[in-house]
């Protein structure tokens, strides 16, 4: 089975349980994977997170059900997994644009948000990225960040790099590491990036990344461009057809030796 027909079976368990809890435990199943790495591939493949999907297919299948004429908007608020009518009605307006008890009047004014369906004969990218597993310990960093989103970090990122290297490289040395942290990888699109050093520096921040396992891409280069090109690659082709669980620790550039080393976190 490919990951498209995987897919395709995790959307209709989603479709057969949009008035049940759905676990995320169960969705990860369907891909052989552990739950960050099933939500990670989810939200790249569809440009939507797991949640917000479900969310938009239950307040979907809810503007249908308030069509019927026996229809009570509690019961379809608690039918599509809401507390109380008031957080299903604030839902959905901002969904539909028009209250729930006006949805009789105005069935034509429901949005609909289609359930997804993959191509099961696509191919999955498969471009040649070679990579090596290394095992390291807890690093004990000490560094500097800036707030960005997914829109604007590879712009931001390389500036803000130049700024804090001319700043601290002549009087600390080299940087060492950059990172970007998630404010919530699947739900915002509000980023971190740091540069971090290993040594203590009065006046950053003391981060601390745990032991780990990790999947570390060589780049022969300090660029940008170049180490951008390989974060996309792993992204867009590897990460689609690989096998490992990654974990929800932050990515790490480590630059050393005039090279690169773009390092993801990994289950054992």
């Amino acid at each position: 089975m490919n990951l498209y027909q995987s897919l395709n079976n995790m959307i209709l368990y989603i479709e057969q349980h949009l008035d049940q809890s759905i676990s995320y435990a169960r969705l990860a199943q369907f891909l052989g994977v552990n739950e960050y790495t099933m939500q990670s591939l989810f939200s790249l493949l569809c440009n939507i997170s797991v949640s917000d999907y479900i969310r938009k297919r239950r307040l979907s299948q809810a503007g249908s059900a308030l069509c019927q004429n026996d229809a009570k908007v509690i019961n379809v608020a608690l039918q599509y997994q809401y507390e109380n009518p008031t957080s299903f009605s604030r839902a959905f307006e901002k969904f539909h644009g028009i209250k729930p008890s006006a949805v009789k009047n105005n069935p034509e004014k429901l949005n609909l948000y289609p359930k997804l369906h993959f191509d099961e004969t696509a191919m999955v990218p498969n471009e040649n990225i070679e990579y090596r597993i290394i095992e390291q310990d807890e690093l004990v960093l000490y560094g500097k960040g800036m707030k960005t989103t997914k829109e604007t970090i590879q712009k931001e990122a390389p500036i803000f790099f130049q700024k804090m290297y001319q700043k601290y490289a002549p009087i600390y040395g080299e940087i060492d590491y950059g990172m970007t942290v998630y404010e919530d990888r699947f739900e915002s699109n509000q980023f971190e990036y740091w540069i971090l050093y290993k040594q203590k520096i009065p006046g950053f921040t003391k981060y601390i990344i745990p032991k780990s396992k990790w999947l570390c891409f060589h780049i022969p280069s300090f660029e940008c461009d170049k180490v951008q090109e390989v974060t996309q690659k792993f992204y867009l082709s590897f990460l689609p057809s690989c096998q490992y669980n990654i974990r929800p620790i932050p990515e790490l550039e480590y630059y050393h030796d005039d090279v690169t080393d773009f390092l993801v976190p990994i289950e054992d």
